[in-house]
Order: structure tokens, then C-alpha cells, then sequence
């Protein structure tokens, strides 16, 4: 299938790299409203390139439209390219509230195109035995689960562009930007949240409107107990992981980035053997954890993949829209809570 790219920053080469990687695509083009910056990247890639968005979007050829435009400027793009007949595959969050992701799932439903998220840590051999852990009931009964995202951006990193740290075109910091991934991660392993409790801050940056400390207090709809912590001011030398962790009754598996740091069941199996010797966490830094440029692109390959896959197989992505919406709603129900002095907010 034939792909498209709308904006040509950072995270629009990003894609392009993911893309000319994968099965199953190829980049056909890419647009900025910047004739010059289209030129650019469209020239690295042998494409073509668009400072039109609706000459862009007409070319017939083109099938699926990536979004990387700043996070409170997905939806107009993503509501054009499904009104065009396009495909979509939207980078995350898929928008800053779930108010504006509720119209981008009845715009899809209605042009009958498939609109899907990035959320690309859920594509790792990590990731995936520890859902596989988490579906079969190994861990017994879920008691604590809990993310942690203590990152670090220097004041130059919010400066570097004029909607960094922005209510409208952020939608949030710590939280709806760095930790968003890993707290995806949480709810796709350990189930729904039914409750927050939250403090926010912002302690070590200027000139933003978000924060760059959060921390919320959990309880899940099973009854587990869990903690969120999102920072983008935890200096590091070499930068801590990303890390969900959950414990049960029978098991308990921490993981950081896309190792483990922890694999205790109860009842062994023999494949625990082989994740101990290939998936255990050596002495790694943490991936984006100081750099966002030091994050691979390989799982936006296979996030990618997986959408096309659906596509042809008629059915609805792994990252579909109404799961990366859950991400979204739990962090907004964090930022009221924290809001309202920390008063249980329920979702």
C-alpha cells in the first residue's frame, strides 16, 4: 500500500524511515505547508512532495496518510484524509482530548477507512510475553500495577519549537507526551482504571503552560492498586528506563523499556528459561529517556505493518482508535483530579 506523510519534522522523517523499512508500503509521498521543507525530505526519499493539502490528498494513488503534526494539531488533517477516502495512522496522542477523538472515530465510521494510532511499544518480544503472561492468568490475581516515566528534556528541548509546553498544541507534558507510551502499556496488560488520584507540577523548566511532574494514585476495575509517575526533569547520565510493573498473586513481572527486569511465576514454564537468557535487562540506557532523537524506529515498522495487515484482512488494528483513546481519557481524568486538588476522579 501506497503511503503518504502530513508534516516533515522530527517524527515525519521518523515515519519515513518506519516506512521504507516495512512489508506491505511503501512512501509515496509527503506534504508541509512549507514548499521548501516538503522539497527536503520528499528529495532524501524519492518521493513526492505537496505544499497543497488538497492536491495532496487527491492523488489517487495514495492509500494511508500518516499524521505527524504536533500533538493538538492532529485533528484536522486526520478529519481531511478520511474525508478524502484515505486510510490513517495517526501519531500519538491520537489527539489531546477524548471529546476530539470521539468526532475522529465517527468521521472513520463514516467514511469507512480505517483510522489507527501509533502506539508503537506494544511491538517488542518484551511486550508481547508479557501480555501473553498477563492473558493467561500466570500473574494469579492482579494486586499492583504501576508505570513509571522519569525522563529528562532540558529547557533548550521546550524552546526548540514555538508549541512545545503549549495547552493547545501539547496537550499536556510529562504525561501526554513521554509517559502516554508506557501508560498504554499498563492498561493493554492490567485492564481499565476505575479511579485517580493526582498531583501535577511543573519544578524545573520555564515559559510552559504542562507539567513536568505528575503522580497518580490508581485503582484499577479488578481491584489492583498502582501508581503513575511521569517526569521530563529526572536527570540521568545515561537516562532511566521506561517501566511498567505488575504483581499478582502467583507472579510478578517488571519491565524496562523492552527488557525485563523482573520474571517470577509461581509456576514455571519452560519458555521462562529461554525470556531469562534473551529478554533480561543488562546494563542499557534508557531508550529516548535523555534524547528523544535515540528512539529506533523498528516498532513504528511494525505498528505500521500491523495497520496494513488489518487493511487487507478487513478487521480492526491492534492500535486501533478506541484504544489509543483509553490513554487519553485516563490521563485527562488524571490532569482533573490534579486540578481539583487531588480529589478522586473517577473514569
Amino acid at each position: 500500500m501506497k503511503f503518504g506523510i502530513i508534516g516533515t519534522g522530527t517524527i515525519g522523517r521518523f515515519h519515513a524511515e518506519a516506512i521504507r523499512a516495512m512489508e506491505g508500503g511503501t512512501l509515496h509521498s509527503v506534504y508541509n505547508h512549507s514548499a521548501e521543507k516538503a522539497a527536503a525530505l520528499a528529495a532524501e526519499f524519492g518521493v513526492k512532495s505537496y505544499s497543497d493539502l488538497a492536491e495532496f490528498l487527491a492523488d489517487p494513488e495514495l492509500e494511508i496518510v500518516t499524521i505527524a503534526t504536533p500533538s493538538g494539531a492532529h485533528f484536522d488533517p486526520t478529519i481531511a484524509a478520511l474525508m478524502a477516502g484515505k486510510h490513517v495512522i495517526c501519531e500519538k496522542p491520537l489527539e489531546i482530548t477524548t471529546e476530539r477523538i470521539d468526532r475522529l472515530i465517527t468521521a472513520a465510521s463514516v467514511s469507512g477507512r480505517t483510522l489507527a494510532a501509533i502506539l508503537n511499544r506494544r511491538f517488542n518480544p518484551a511486550m508481547t510475553a508479557f501480555k501473553a503472561a498477563a492473558d493467561e492468568g500466570r500473574l494469579g490475581r492482579i494486586v499492583s500495577a504501576s508505570c513509571y516515566v522519569k525522563w529528562f528534556r532540558d529547557q533548550a528541548y521546550y524552546d526548540s519549537a514555538a508549541w512545545r509546553g503549549t495547552l493547545a498544541l501539547d496537550g499536556g507534558g510529562a504525561l501526554m507526551n513521554q509517559a502516554i507510551h508506557n501508560i498504554d502499556a499498563l492498561l493493554h496488560l492490567a485492564g481499565p482504571v476505575r479511579s485517580v488520584q493526582a498531583n501535577t507540577a511543573c519544578l524545573a523548566h520555564e515559559r510552559i503552560e504542562v507539567e513536568d511532574m505528575a503522580v497518580a494514585i490508581l485503582e484499577f476495575k479488578n481491584g489492583a492498586r498502582g501508581v503513575i509517575e511521569g517526569s521530563t526533569c529526572s536527570w540521568s547520565k545515561n537516562g532511566h528506563p521506561g517501566r511498567v510493573q505488575i504483581c499478582g498473586t502467583e507472579g510478578s513481572v517488571f519491565l524496562a523499556d523492552e527488557t525485563f527486569e523482573v520474571w517470577d511465576f509461581k509456576n514455571e514454564r519452560p519458555e521462562d528459561a529461554g525470556i531469562r537468557e534473551h529478554l533480561m535487562r543488562g546494563n542499557q540506557p534508557g531508550m529516548g529517556a535523555n534524547d528523544p532523537k535515540a528512539i529506533q524506529f523498528y516498532q513504528h515498522q511494525r505498528n505500521f505493518e500491523e495497520v496494513v495487515s488489518a487493511i487487507r484482512e478487513g478487521r480492526e488494528p491492534g492500535t486501533s482508535a478506541p484504544e489509543a483513546r483509553k490513554s487519553v481519557a485516563l490521563i485527562e481524568a488524571i490532569y482533573q483530579s490534579a486540578a481539583n486538588d487531588g480529589a478522586k476522579t473517577f473514569l
